[in-house]
């Protein structure tokens, strides 16, 4: 269960402002119909996190528990510092037409702009520290509802009270002592 929590609160953490909350927030004001939506976000965070999980689970296959330490302290060390950057909506991401309706473009919109994010690699990452890869998965899948979600709902109001800049502090440290811990940690 402990998988599960931390990749719960990291990726939520993590998502606090990034290019796919920002990417909810355009398809909310553009479609108006949050349950597609909402929906949508979720099928494309199990497809693409799933995928991450599976990654993460199989890099423990061919890395001794040595280099393994290394790489996931350096990356989460070095997701620290990639979550002070704020993330900025590429213009045209959200640009899909209604070829595929709300729920098709929403999934399609966010499996794309989820490829190579934080939170996908996060995933990646997390699925690597721990056995359970599953418990990444649904753990990183709910974070990113539980960030994502408030903002279909209730838009821009709730993205102008928080205050980014302490949320994506908080994750970086968090990162920070993850990327620490592994690298101090006796491999085994």
């Amino acid at each position: 269960m402990e998988a599960f929590f931390i990749a719960t609160a990291l990726v939520a953490l993590a998502e606090m402002g990034d290019k796919t909350q920002l990417l909810a927030l355009v398809l909310a004001a553009r479609f108006r119909k949050p349950w597609p939506i909402v929906l949508g976000i979720l099928a494309a965070t199990l497809v693409n996190h799933g995928l991450a999980g599976a990654v993460g689970a199989w890099v423990t296959t061919f890395a001794g528990p040595q280099l393994l330490r290394w790489l996931l302290g350096a990356s989460f060390i070095a997701m620290a510092l990639w979550m002070l950057i704020p993330d900025k909506l590429d213009a045209g991401q959200a640009d899909h037409g209604l070829r595929w309706g709300v729920f098709g473009t929403t999934v399609m919109a966010f499996f794309l702009a989820e490829m190579g994010d934080k939170t996908q690699i996060a995933t990646v990452m997390l699925a690597a520290r721990y056995d359970s890869w599953l418990w990444v998965v649904i753990g990183s899948t709910l974070g990113m509802m539980l960030a994502n979600a408030p903002v279909v709902w209730l838009g821009e109001r709730i993205t102008r009270k928080l205050p980014m800049r302490m949320v994506q502090s908080t994750a970086a440290v968090i990162f920070l002592v993850l990327g620490l811990l592994a690298i101090l940690a006796p491999a085994g």
